[in-house]
């Protein structure tokens, strides 16, 4: 119990704010048409195989859910006419982002604003010895709120919350730990930004 308290009590946090601000070409990824049949067709470029494709109506709850079987360009016709009235985005989700394209749906018409069409960046962590270095792109200045969890094992309840913050207004957040008597397995980050959770075991 004692070493479990010591190790808690020897993790050090190193702060690195950058605020320098990076340019983005946002490029145009996607291209929504009609096809002779009245269908949508969506056609996202740059895919991946293992990409999640899905369309989410404005709870979140998912409609539509396909995995991605072929690198390149993906391209499918949707009859959103059917849909009840009212709002949905569809989603892809690559291994560091998630792009949503909302859409709304009127008395049986599709309609897209293409201008709300937006990427939101996975945070991203790598280890180096006992650092612990932690990386996210947020180009609208988003908070990310950041938990450290230690397992402090059988003498402990599992997974005791050691560290939270929360970093706003900056489009570049990187954050550094550094982390007391490391052992690989031990530690558990939590991010929440956006509405989103993500969590890595290091």
């Amino acid at each position: 119990m004692k070493n479990v308290m010591n190790n808690l009590k020897k993790v050090f946090l190193m702060v690195a704010i950058m605020s320098t601000v990076m340019g983005y070409a946002n490029e145009k990824s996607f291209t929504i048409t009609e096809n002779d049949a009245k269908k949508t067709v969506l056609t996202l470029a740059d895919v991946k195989v293992g990409n999640l494709f899905k369309i989410k109506d404005e709870n979140g709850m998912v409609l539509y859910k396909e995995t991605i079987q072929r690198k390149g360009t993906y391209s499918k016709g949707f009859d959103l006419t059917s849909l009840p009235d009212g709002s949905y985005f569809f989603e892809l989700e690559k291994d560091m982002e998630i792009s949503t394209i909302p859409f709304e749906v009127k008395a049986n018409e599709v309609s897209f604003n293409k201008e709300l069409a937006k990427t939101f960046f996975k945070p991203s962590t790598h280890t180096r010895g006992n650092m612990v270095f932690i990386n996210q792109l947020s180009l609208n200045e988003m908070p990310l709120e950041i938990e450290v969890y230690y397992d402090g094992g059988v003498f402990t309840e599992s997974y005791q919350l050691i560290h939270n913050e929360t970093i706003a207004n900056t489009k570049n957040i990187e954050r550094v730990y550094e982390l007391g008597d490391f052992e690989e397995g031990k530690y558990k980050i939590v991010f929440k930004s956006e509405g989103r959770e993500f969590v890595k075991f290091i």
